[in-house]
């Protein structure tokens, strides 16, 4: 009896994950959420981790990260397609969701979605990136819930103060 009860103990609640975009945010703002959130590592999910707004490319973004205690890493190959950027640029979320859904059944996404889930199941307490700011919009909240069902992992999303 005992041992039933210790091993229904040891059974873990996945860690939470998180999910952010940084449109109308600053950088700080965005590291403020990630440290409040208590968040080890940061997974950039846009396919091109360039940005127009200072401090949010790549390398900018990890040099911050880093100087506070949060680990980066870019898993292009869960950004969306070129094509897929094109038809939520002109609104055409449906087209997007095609073709992003299309997208993670190649080889490569599905390698970097495998990445995602170890890390998740790790137990590490992780936030998805990109840029749009309502998650709705975004392709993070499919690879969201791709998570939450192969996981059970709880998704919240933080957003960051405007600017």
């Amino acid at each position: 009896m005992a041992a039933r009860a210790k091993r229904r103990q040891s059974v873990s609640v996945p860690a939470p994950l998180f999910t952010i975009g940084y449109e109308k945010s600053r950088p700080e703002a965005v590291q403020t959420e990630l440290a409040r959130a208590r968040v080890k590592i940061l997974v950039d999910t846009r396919a091109v981790a360039a940005s127009r707004k200072p401090g949010l490319s790549k390398r900018q973004l990890a040099a911050l990260l880093d100087e506070n205690g949060i680990a980066y890493l870019h898993l292009q190959k869960l950004g969306t397609p070129a094509a897929g950027r094109q038809a939520a640029r002109a609104g055409d979320m449906k087209k997007l969701w095609r073709i992003y859904d299309r997208h993670l059944e190649t080889p490569d996404a599905k390698e970097a979605m495998a990445e995602l889930l170890s890390l998740v199941r790790s137990g590490k307490r992780i936030c998805l990136l990109c840029f749009e700011r309502d998650p709705a919009q975004c392709h993070r909240s499919r690879i969201a819930a791709i998570v939450r069902e192969r996981t059970g992992a709880k998704i919240t999303d933080l957003v960051p103060p405007l600017f």
